[in-house]
């Protein structure tokens, strides 16, 4: 398992502060990236969290996953690595 955790079905307006807020409750986060459309710089719904350990990461996966976070349930899994393009 690695620290890094995939959060989806986020709120549009979700912003990295939050989702720092919201995980930081489990643990040490060292980076949130809340991905936006490089055209419209609106939100796409997902974003990514890295934890300080694998341990803190798996506890606030198993904890957050399906959770009610802005009136939606959260999506949280751990992280693919990105795919070359």
């Amino acid at each position: 398992m690695t620290n890094k955790l995939f959060i989806g079905n986020l709120e549009y307006s979700t912003t990295k502060a939050q989702l720092a807020v919201l995980f930081s409750t489990y643990g040490t986060v060292l980076s949130a990236k809340f991905i936006v459309d490089r055209m419209t710089g609106m939100g796409k719904g997902f974003a990514f969290v890295e934890m300080e350990t694998a341990e803190i990461a798996v506890e606030a996966m198993v904890k957050l996953d399906g959770s009610s976070f802005s009136g939606r349930s959260l999506v949280v899994k751990e992280a693919k690595p990105q795919e070359r393009r």
